[in-house]
């Protein structure tokens, strides 16, 4: 390992400490190298304007900084044991390049507003991405509800027939609630987007950091102000993050849950594609739709990932170590999450449904409700015409166009508000 930044004269360091010290940090590092170069860049452009660097040596760090990123990315630098982190990583390769030039980049800063700003730019990334996501399932959904809005569906509460339904009505539910996981994610990033970088330590330095030109350079909506909160932040903006991820993984934990009972036999309603299917080990005859039972369980590493950063953040005021482990607990999250969100929407476009297998699980008392509303709307009080409507002698096989075409309050299948929905999705698009 390299020198350590923080190493004093005279102590010996204990291997066994270190490594303990150290854990999975440099490699967890990787996923916010990147970031911290960018960030590391728009420092020095700092430290320049207030006079700490000249135009030579600001020169110099930004290529080497710019090189640095090139051969990570290229994978001739590798981010591995042989430092503690990925910022003793950079600063050791730019005191390499540039000696003293290297040894004033960490003026005015600490390796707490170092991560800050890694993980914020890090999470607006991702948060961005799980937003383009939902968006792009919630368009493949409106699309199929435009184009499916008159199949008939069996409806189910309680996991027992209830009403005619229609593949409209289902697919614009998904439509919906993947256009509000979109506007909460929005929302989350515009939350998070906020520059952390220059209150070091959680208490400021005694310069006069230029900190409104960092929160410009790296794209941030606006600065962090309280030195003392960016400390206190840490924890609470990536379990909002998680949150955020959460809410579209709890859809598509319910959506993969009605697909896993309508592919099976007993159902027989869709089929999926081929590729999002399995075989057995053992069994010759099995296809097993494996892809959307993991998205089913995806939801457990968000949740997990919360929990464990809120146990994190029993803490009082200032920076403490513990939050290190806070770092492994995002990645997995949004790294499972994001993947299974990712496959989500060629699924939805690629499912063929069954008409004639649908249109067969709707049995006669299907009809009861619409029978019931029926007599409501000829003046019978609600509860007579429901008493009436459940004698099973007075059930009688339907024509589920009709139940469907009588379903006018908004939102139903005759009004499914398909236009309102779209209008959303766009104006969340172009925001």
């Amino acid at each position: 390992m390299s020198e350590l930044l923080w190493q004093k004269p005279g102590v010996q360091v204990d291997a066994r400490i270190q490594r303990f010290l150290a854990g999975e940090d440099v490699i967890l590092d990787r996923e916010f190298f990147l970031f911290d170069i960018q960030a590391s860049r728009a420092h020095a452009q700092g430290l320049r304007r207030i006079g700490i660097l000249d135009a030579g040596e600001l020169l110099g760090l930004e290529r080497e900084l710019e090189a640095l990123a090139e051969d990570f990315r290229a994978g001739r630098f590798v981010l591995d044991e042989r430092y503690e982190d990925g910022h003793s990583a950079i600063e050791a390769r730019l005191v390499e390049r540039l000696g003293d030039a290297g040894k004033k980049i960490h003026t005015g800063r600490s390796r707490n507003d170092q991560i800050l700003v890694a993980t914020r730019l890090w999470l607006k990334d991702r948060l961005a991405r799980l937003a383009a996501l939902c968006r792009e399932s919630a368009q493949v959904a409106l699309a199929r509800a435009q184009a499916e809005r008159d199949l008939p569906l069996p409806g189910y509460t309680h996991l027992q027939r209830a009403v005619v339904s229609s593949l409209g009505m289902w697919w614009a539910a998904w439509a919906e609630g993947f256009i509000d996981d979109a506007q909460r994610a929005a929302q989350t990033l515009a939350w998070v987007d906020a520059n952390p970088l220059g209150s070091a330590a959680g208490y400021g330095v005694n310069l006069p950091l230029d900190r409104d030109h960092t929160a410009a350079a790296l794209g941030f909506g606006r600065l962090q102000v309280a030195a003392a909160y960016a400390q206190l932040s840490r924890g609470k903006f990536e379990m909002a993050a998680i949150e955020a991820l959460g809410s579209a993984l709890l859809d598509l934990r319910r959506l993969a849950w009605d697909l896993s009972l309508f592919t099976s036999a007993e159902y027989g309603f869709v089929a999926l594609p081929a590729q999002y299917t399995t075989g057995s080990s053992i069994m010759p005859n099995k296809r097993n739709p494996d892809v959307i039972e993991l998205m089913r369980g995806t939801y457990a590493s968000a949740a997990a990932a919360r929990t464990e950063i809120e146990q994190l953040l029993s803490l009082p005021s200032g920076y403490h170590r513990d939050l290190q482990f806070s770092k492994g607990a995002i990645f997995h999250a949004f790294g499972r999450g994001l993947g299974a969100l990712e496959l989500l929407p060629d699924l939805l476009r690629n499912l063929e449904w069954k008409p004639e297998a649908m249109r067969a699980a709707l049995d006669p008392s299907m009809y009861a409700t619409d029978l019931a509303v029926d007599l409501a709307r000829q003046g019978l009080p609600f509860r007579e015409a429901y008493r009436q409507a459940a004698d099973p002698a007075r059930w009688a096989q339907g024509d589920p166009a009709a139940s469907l075409a009588a379903r006018v309050s908004p939102g139903a299948a005759a009004d499914l508000r398909l236009d309102e929905l779209r209008r959303r999705l766009e104006a969340l698009a172009a925001a």
